[in-house]
């Protein structure tokens, strides 16, 4: 699948926003102590992926009951859900002068049912002429991701035939419709509740 740029300025993709919040200092203090660690930059944005994956658990895994949509509040609290966390790895990535765009799938149930939507970052490293989709969400029983340009890792893979979707939009920031949902949660369990079914298609510039 061809990824498309929504905003043809690259520098749309490294912009500091409410959500994408890479300026505060809680997320600055997570990148400075990666590339310390990891100074190439794809050592970074692989251990960047690693860090959202693995010390950030999913609150639907984890069960906890608070709902977060900044970065800088996904980094503090070590919580979110798959939209949560791709904005966190982002932040992370645009901290270091990395291009970061928001992405998503549509996913359903086995039979087709319960359909909502997924979200995922994509990279644009130094050198490399295309994006590549990578999904932070946490690996759990069935899932095995892992940071790579060539081949996905993601936690799913759709499946057209139950109406499953890739979107192809490389968005700069969160999607109103995925963020709406954490920003007027109560708590986790009302986000569940309104997490949007698909996206509406949205008319390029």
């Amino acid at each position: 699948m061809e990824l498309i740029q929504r905003d043809p300025d690259i520098n749309a993709y490294l912009a500091a926003s409410e959500a994408v919040d890479h300026e505060h200092p809680v997320v600055r203090e997570v990148a400075d102590r990666l590339c310390a660690e990891h100074p190439d930059a794809y050592a970074y944005a692989e251990a960047a992926f690693a860090y959202i994956r693995d010390a950030v658990p999913h609150s639907m895994d984890s069960g906890d009951p608070r709902v977060t949509w900044r970065a800088s509040d996904v980094l503090e609290l070590r919580t979110g859900v798959c939209y949560a966390k791709a904005v966190a790895y982002a932040a992370l990535l645009r901290a270091r002068g990395i291009p970061a765009a928001l992405c998503y799938q549509r996913l359903t149930d086995d039979d087709g049912s319960h359909p909502v939507v997924h979200g995922l970052t994509a990279v644009l490293l130094p050198g490399e002429r295309t994006w590549a989709r990578q999904d932070p969400r946490g690996d759990k029983a069935g899932v095995d991701t892992r940071f790579s340009l060539k081949e996905e890792r993601l936690a799913r893979s759709v499946r057209p035939e139950l109406g499953e979707v890739d979107y192809p939009l490389l968005h700069a920031e969160p999607h109103p419709a995925v963020l709406g949902g954490p920003r007027a949660a109560r708590d986790r369990p009302h986000l569940d509740r309104t997490l949007p079914a698909g996206l509406e298609p949205v008319r390029l510039p």
